[in-house]
């Protein structure tokens, strides 16, 4: 049976604050249970409610923590969808942070982002989709390389694009009292619905290569 989300618990941020700088392994180990279950549960319920809008949004992992310490101040999730295309989520003592991301390509994509960003339609399209993602307050990033890549005019219009071999679109959704309410849910849905355009051109465009 799904948990209903309610919000991440204020003592959430106490445990995170623990685990702060390089917590030893004798503190992980003592917040470990707490950390399950006031930071990890509460982000696999929001996922759970947000899977339930769209069935798009099914396919979805909250990472574990890992030997890192920063995988034990940040828990992150991600949900796919399409290859390497993903919405990926953030919380810590910072808030939660949203991002969309084409990213760690497999072979063969970058060449088809290409050839769709310098297509006349298919690339303006994108060039308006990330203009509108920017003035959403939206942070544009990704392995960008310092030149244009080779079999594409240098003073091409869509240049910026082109030298893209990833793409992210990212911003912080806060840190207020919403993310202790049910609130949460609906902050995420109107984050990905800004970002809906720019990840259905990535799945329509950066298909798996064969």
């Amino acid at each position: 049976m799904r948990r209903q989300f309610t919000g991440w618990p204020e003592q959430a941020m106490d445990v995170l604050w623990q685990l702060q700088g390089e917590p030893t392994h004798a503190t992980r180990e003592r917040y470990r249970a707490d950390r399950e279950r006031l930071v990890r549960q509460p982000m696999i319920a929001l996922l759970d409610e947000v899977a339930d809008t769209d069935p798009r949004y099914e396919d979805f992992s909250v990472w574990h923590y890992r030997t890192d310490s920063w995988w034990w101040q940040h828990q992150s999730a991600v949900i796919r969808l399409g290859r390497k295309i993903e919405i990926g989520l953030r919380f810590s003592l910072d808030g939660l942070r949203i991002q969309g991301a084409w990213w760690y390509p497999d072979p063969g994509q970058v060449d088809m982002f290409r050839k769709a960003v310098a297509s006349e339609g298919s690339g303006r399209e994108l060039s308006a989709i990330v203009e509108d993602v920017r003035k959403k307050g939206y942070d544009i990033s990704g392995d960008v390389m310092k030149r244009p890549p080779r079999g594409y005019p240098t003073d091409h219009s869509r240049t910026k694009l082109l030298r893209h071999r990833s793409l992210i679109a990212a911003r912080p959704l806060g840190c207020e009292e919403w993310l202790h309410t049910p609130e949460a849910v609906d902050r995420v849905l109107s984050a990905a619905a800004d970002l809906d355009a720019l990840l259905m051109w990535l799945v329509r465009h950066v298909k798996r290569a064969a």
